[in-house]
């Protein structure tokens, strides 16, 4: 995966910090709205720089795709998943009415998300989703 990221300092030799614009499904044309409030939000990485990019160069920064598609997955996925399990346990499994059962599908959702929030946790420890510095942009 290649997304566009502005040096904001250098961490040691080979690191530097790097802040990704979040991107939002609306298209970007954020004068124009900026309802979502994405806006000018950015989410702070760790990058290998290997081509000795300066703090306020705008890079091209790499991680892997398959990678990111296991954090999608976790965040997205499980949680989704969960969340209809829930419900089914509690509609069919259990016979509770629809109110209720939405509410265990709600449960449920919530404890999707748990895999999602150790992962995180570890990523951070470990430095197991790395971006890379490809080249100035």
């Amino acid at each position: 995966m290649t997304q566009i990221a502005t040096v904001e300092k250098i961490i040691d030799e080979e690191h530097a910090e790097i802040a990704v614009p979040r991107k939002s499904a609306c298209g970007h044309d954020c004068e124009d709205c900026a309802g979502c409030g994405v806006a000018g939000y950015a989410v702070h990485a760790v990058a290998r720089n290997e081509i000795n990019a300066q703090p306020g160069d705008k890079v091209v920064v790499e991680s892997s795709t398959r990678k990111v598609m296991h954090v999608v997955a976790l965040v997205y996925v499980v949680p989704f998943i969960a969340f209809f399990v829930g419900y089914a346990i509690g509609h069919v499994g259990l016979h509770f009415n629809d109110g209720i059962s939405g509410f265990v599908g709600v449960i449920f959702f919530l404890l999707g998300l748990i895999p999602a929030f150790l992962y995180n946790h570890s990523v951070k420890k470990n430095g197991t989703l790395q971006y890379h510095i490809v080249r100035l942009f």
